[in-house]
Formats: structure tokens, sequence, C-alpha cells
């Protein structure tokens, strides 16, 4: 729009015109309203037109871009990638006809994000579309690069491009493969391999509503899982290498070497702890640490994110500045403060490949980088239009981003400290008034009351989304972040910094006992606060609608500036009541059909096992908001096993029977309401029956009582069919595609004069 002068004869920019009507002229419509509703009307009409401001609906546009990508995942069905095309074209042209009308505008915009992250998402999937393997693989061989290799507490893993491979379906040629191997066994990165493994396909939900192991394995570009079978041997490759092997495994051994200097000096898990810190690889934390960590709410110390990127990216910032600073000629004449960036920038950057570069630690440095560059530019460090520039950036990179835990929380936590920042600690800046605050801001009052608030902001603002995912709550984490953060920020971080710019000279060794130190204090903060009464808090899981209410009333709590905003606060009480009010099932049927959980009158589940699997199990009680261990004996209290099976009893009396014979299988048909067996369903049978064809095919299912009725909800509907959970064939097309060619040769009668002769000449 074209600019118009102010009294002081700069230009500014006009505001959009409100429909050719002057301002604050009421509408026609409030004029036969009752005085009282004129007032409330025309107030929110000024609430919205303070909160759609030019300039205050940009922050929306990563909102709507991310519901795109959130309904690309939320389908049943793959959609068409030209049918994203057209629809995005056709929003962008809504767009050029919209752009004079102040109130389609915007709206026009949002559909054209909306579709934008729709297509883009359908376009990714699309692009990296790989083959999965849709049935176990028991002996497999197989030969490949390594592209990858990860270290566990009791094992390890690699991550094999394969380049053959055979005992498999024919019909299937994956592409990449992740393997268990034991541990210390694992081949370098970029070595070639040949193995025998037994291959899983991905994993599924493990329960309806469940996280999709199977979808982040597909992004990741794996098509099978599973174990090593024999020894591994590494042999002379078919091809060299190429370079971006080359360049990860001149990456990784430059990791294992600090990572192996770090062990030398610090045993344990301060070792491990320091290396998670500083070379990314946090496998080999003890279960016990690791446990407390998660207890506490530390554990987000242990991953690389947005929090270790700017510790790091500060500290080389203000060593940098401040050691400019004392040359005054370079100080005077140089920026100084942009040199500095540009160095936190390289620094960042190398941290980034140091630690392996996962998504986190990417989302992490793109919201580090913007800050940076914005800082170079003489820009705001810290703003939501920062926040929104790397959502953008990051979901225009990874759309699969959007539905994984780090990725919610993080922005989560970074835009509600930032919406604080902005318009709710002016105090934080404003000069001391009196001599009582000139003395607390001296003794670091400030800084503590920022770092409990925080540290209350960024807490609140994850707990949906922890609840959510791993169906926990940290009571005491704003005590141990109180405790165990500044000696993080002030300590660990600098210290191990400081280390590994000496580790070239040799002189890192006082550095490093120095990071473990602090890392102690961390571990004896973790630990007890993991000790305090009610330290684990248990919440049973929760649908997808109360964290889409929860999520929609933190955004409006944080971008709207008007009383407004206050509807956020009414939609988390919403989704605080929606998730409380969410019903627990009454069975539950592991996807191999092997384990079944029963909900007896007690409310407690009673397991039944043909196979019990511990991390399943496991799951299962979390989501149940239920403390005891998988190994604990009350589980199989009121379950009655033989030979033959297994039966328990719901709340109301009628049986579940877990069938392992055909015998047993045929006379639960007839005593019990619901039948899970491994075998192939019977003839006639009256009872709810899952085999192992319905299991198969449909994965974890969670059966709920409603009166009489028994209802089912499988993990994967029959209607479900993703690149990464592809429907099973039905019997009739599978039996189709094994029956051997028929002779397709027409008979010498049906032949007509134009096809040639019948018989060949002599």
């Amino acid at each position: 729009m074209a600019g118009e002068s102010d009294p002081r004869g700069r230009a500014r920019a006009r505001t959009w015109p409100v429909g050719g009507r002057a301002q604050g002229a009421t509408p026609g419509w409030l004029g036969a309203l009752s005085p009282l509703a004129q007032g409330a009307g025309a107030r929110i009409g000024g609430w919205i037109a303070y909160d759609t401001a030019p300039g205050r609906l940009v922050p929306w546009l990563p909102i709507a871009f991310g519901l795109g990508v959130v309904l690309y995942f939320a389908g049943d069905r793959e959609p068409l990638l030209w049918a994203g095309l057209a629809l995005t074209a056709a929003a962008l042209a809504l767009c050029i006809a919209a752009r004079a009308r102040p109130l389609a505008f915007p709206v026009a915009v949002a559909a054209a994000a909306i579709a934008f992250g729709f297509t883009l998402s359908t376009w990714k999937t699309a692009r990296i579309a790989h083959p999965i393997l849709g049935a176990p693989a028991f002996n497999v061989t197989l030969s490949g690069f390594v592209e990858a290799r990860e270290e566990r507490e009791r094992s390890d893993r690699i991550v094999i491009r394969v380049h053959t491979m055979s005992g498999a379906r024919p019909d299937i040629r994956l592409e990449r493969i992740r393997v268990s191997v034991r541990k210390g066994m694992a081949p370098p990165v970029a070595s070639f391999v040949e193995l025998r493994a037994r291959l899983n396909p991905p994993l599924s939900p493990l329960r309806p509503g469940g996280y999709d192991f199977a979808r982040d394995h597909y992004f990741q570009r794996l098509g099978a899982t599973g174990f090593v079978l024999g020894a591994v041997k590494q042999v002379q490759p078919p091809e060299p290498a190429d370079l971006s092997l080359r360049a990860k495994a001149a990456i990784g051994s430059l990791r294992d070497a600090i990572d192996a200097r770090i062990r030398a000096t610090l045993p344990g898990d301060k070792g491990a702890i320091a290396s998670a810190l500083i070379t990314g690889k946090r496998d080999a934390i003890s279960s016990s640490v690791n446990e407390a960590m998660y207890v506490s709410s530390l554990a987000h110390v242990l991953s690389i994110s947005g929090y270790h990127m700017a510790v790091v990216a500060g500290v080389v910032f203000f060593v940098i500045r401040a050691g400019l600073a004392l040359l005054p000629a370079v100080a005077a004449r140089h920026p100084i403060k942009k040199w500095a960036a540009l160095a936190a920038l390289g620094m960042a950057a190398f941290y980034l490949v140091m630690s392996g570069a996962e998504v986190a630690t990417q989302r992490a440095f793109i919201m580090t980088a913007i800050v940076l560059i914005g800082v170079t530019f003489d820009r705001p460090a810290l703003t939501l239009r920062t926040i929104c520039v790397a959502a953008l950036v990051l979901l225009a990179i990874s759309p699969e981003a959007i539905v994984h835990p780090s990725f919610q929380m993080s922005f989560a936590a970074t835009l509600a400290l930032i919406a604080v920042y902005e318009r709710g600690l002016p105090w934080l800046s404003a000069e001391p008034k009196t001599t009582l605050a000139a003395r607390i801001a001296l003794w670091g009052g400030r800084e503590i009351a920022a770092l409990v608030l925080a540290s209350l902001v960024a807490g609140f603002a994850t707990t949906l989304f922890a609840a959510y995912h791993f169906h926990r709550l940290a009571p005491y984490g704003v005590l141990a972040n109180l405790l165990a953060m500044p000696a993080v920020s002030i300590w660990v971080m600098p210290a191990g910094l400081l280390a590994l710019f000496l580790l070239p000279f040799g002189f890192d060794r006082p550095f490093w006992w120095l990071m473990g130190e602090g890392i102690e204090w961390m571990i004896v903060v973790a630990s007890w606060v993991a000790s305090l009464p009610g330290a684990v808090g248990r919440i049973h899981a929760f649908g997808i609608g109360p964290l889409l209410l929860g999520t929609a009333g933190l955004i409006l709590l944080c971008l709207l500036r008007s009383p407004l905003r206050w509807t956020g606060a009414v939609l988390a009480v919403l989704c605080i009541v929606a998730a409380w009010a969410t019903q627990r099932p009454d069975v539950l049927i592991s996807a191999d059909a092997g384990m079944v959980a029963v909900r007896d009158s007690g409310g407690a589940l009673r397991v039944m096992a043909s196979r019990r699997d511990s991390f399943v199990l496991r799951q299962w009680l979390a989501a149940d908001g239920d403390a005891r261990a998988d190994t604990d004996q009350s589980l199989a209290q009121a379950i009655r096993c033989d030979a033959a099976g297994c039966v328990g009893r719901m709340a109301d009396g009628r049986a579940v029977a877990l069938s392992l014979t055909a015998d047993a299988m045929i006379e639960d048909c007839e005593t019990a309401a619901l039948v899970v067996t491994t075998r192939n369903r019977p003839q006639n049978c009256t009872a709810i029956i899952i085999d192992r064809n319905a299991a198969r095919a449909q994965g974890a299912v969670s059966v709920y009582v409603n009166g009489n009725l028994l209802q089912l909800q499988a993990a994967r509907p029959p209607t479900y069919d993703r690149p990464w959970a592809r429907r099973p064939e039905e019997p009739a097309a599978q039996a189709a595609r094994q029956t051997p060619p028929r002779d397709a040769t027409p008979r010498p009668s049906d032949l007509e004069a134009d096809d040639g002769p019948s018989v060949a000449p002599e």
C-alpha cells in the first residue's frame, strides 16, 4: 500500500480500511440491539480489530501451515499429489482475487497456507517413497554400507544402506534397514558389511491412539528393523563409498574420539552425560539415572536442543565480543557485535555437526541461526516473528516433525516464554527506582525471579504434551530446574566448551573433570527430586481432541493481546475436563494377538499372554496411569491359565479368552464374549473373535464396554492405507497373485484371417 506522511515528514504505512466505513462508526446491525448488547458488541469488535491490526496476523501464518500438515497426517488414505497442487493453485488464485478486500484477504492467505502445508507434506512423502517390509523375515542375508551407528546401554544399532538382499519376499527390495548388534561390535560408518538378520516390519502403534513408530521409520527411510544373526563381516565394497558416507565417517570418527576422551576422564554416568552434551551420544546413560532425569523433568538436558544451542552460541558470542571490546581501536571502528554473532553462528553450526544433527538439534540450530542473523542486520533477537520463521523453515524441510513430541514441546515452551517476555516482564529490563530494588538487582534478585518464572512458564506450556505422549506429570519440575539449570548454564556447558577447545592441545583433562563435578550435582538433584513423595505424576491416556483444545488455548493465550486471549484459558479448562473424562479401554489386545489385558471390577488391568512383551506391557501400564512394573505379580491375579489358554473376566463378569489350541477355541467360542487367538478363526463362532489375520490387518485393538455391546477400536482401521502402513492384501488378491500364469495362446479355430497362419510353414 502506498504510504502517507506523518507530521514529522516521514512516510508511514496506512492500515487496512474497515469496509469503507469511517473509523469508530457503529455498524448498522448494532442499532437494533439493546444498549448493553451494543456496548458489548462494540467492545468485542474493538478487541478483534486490535488483534487483527497490521502485523498482528503474521504469527498465524505458521499456525495455518502447520494445520495443513496436521490435516495431511490425519487422513486414512494417502492423498493424490495433483489434488493438493490443484488446491494450492486455487488458494493462491483466491489470494490474488481478494488482495484488495481487507476482510477476505487474510482468510484467503490462511487457506493458501493450509493448502500449501498439506501439499508440501504430500510431496515430501512421495519424494522419499520406499518399500516397507510387510511381514517378518526370519533369515535374511544382506550386504551394504553402514550409514549410521548408535550406541545403547546394552547393545548397539547400525543403519545399513542395502546393496544386496536375499531370503525375504522376492518382490521387495528394501533401501535401508536398522539392526541391533552385540554391545561393542558395531562396525564403523562407511564400512561395507555382509550379515544375516531377522527383520520385522516397522513397529505399529502399541495401542489405538498410541505413537506411530512406523511413521517415524518411514520418514527416516527405514524399511525394516531387526537384529543380527551371527557374525558381521567387513568386506571389500563393490564400489567406493560416496562423498556423503565419507563425510559421515569422518564426523563419526571425530565424535568417537571425543567420546572416548571424555569417557577415559569421566567414568560412569558422568562421562555418559558429558558425552551426550558434547557429541549427542546419550544412549550409554544408565537406566536408573535416565529414569531419575525424566521423573525430575531434567531429561531435556540430555537431548541437545534449543537450550544447549543457545548456551553454546551465547558463550561464544560473549567471549568474542568481550575480547574485541578490550581493543579500543577495533571496538570503535568495527561492528564487533556482528562479528561475534557470526562467530557464534559458526560455532553453532560446528556443534550441530558434532552432535549428530538430530531433528531436535536441527530445529534448535535453525532458531539460533535466525536470531544471530537478525543480530547482524540489527533486528530484535527474539520475537514472535523469529519463532514464526523458524517454524516455517523447519516444517518446510521436515513436515513430519509436527507430530513429534520434541517439536511440540520445544515450540510450546519457546512460544510461551517469548509471549511472557514481550508482554509480561517489563520489570526485568526497567531501572530500579528504590534503594531496596537496586540492592535486589545487585544480588541477582531479578535473575532468580526470571529463572523461576521461566521454569514455571515452560513447565506449564509443555505439561499438556508431556501428558499426552508420556502420560506423566512432573510436580517438582520447577524445583529441579531451579536447582540444576544454573549449574548447567554457568558451570557444566562452559567447562565442556573450554575442554573441547583445549582438546587438540592436550590440556582438556582438568576441564572435563570440572564438567563432571557439575554433572554430578545435576545427578544428585535429579535423584533427590525423583525420590520425593509424589514425584511421579501419572495420568491415563487421552485422545487427540483434548490435545487440540489445549494447543488452541495455548496459541490464543500467547498470540492474542486483547482480553480475548482469555478464551484460551477457557479452552485449557475444557481440555482438562475432556482429558479427565476420557474413557479407558476395558480390554487391550496386542498387535500379534499374543497378549491381552482385561480391566477387572476394581478398575485394574490383569494380563494374560502366550508371548509376553515387556515393552508393550510397560506402554500399556503407562497409558493407563498405572504405577506397577511389568514384572508385578498382581498383573496375573484373577487370571486362570492352563496349557490350552487363559481366561479373564471384565468388570461386568463376562469372560475374555486367550485360546492357544483349536479345541480350546471351540469351547471358548461358546462361553466367552471375546476370544483372542493366534490361530485362524473357526466357523460358526458366536463370540467376537480376534484371530491372527485380524491382528495382522488391524494391529493393536482396544475394546470398550457399552452396555451389552463391545465396541472395538483398531490401531489400523480397515480404511487405513498410508505409505508407512499399507493395508494387507485380501486373501483372494493374494491367491490370484500367487497363482501360476495360465497359457494365453488362442485356439486355432479362434484366429482371424489377418492374424496369420495357424500352422507354421515347413
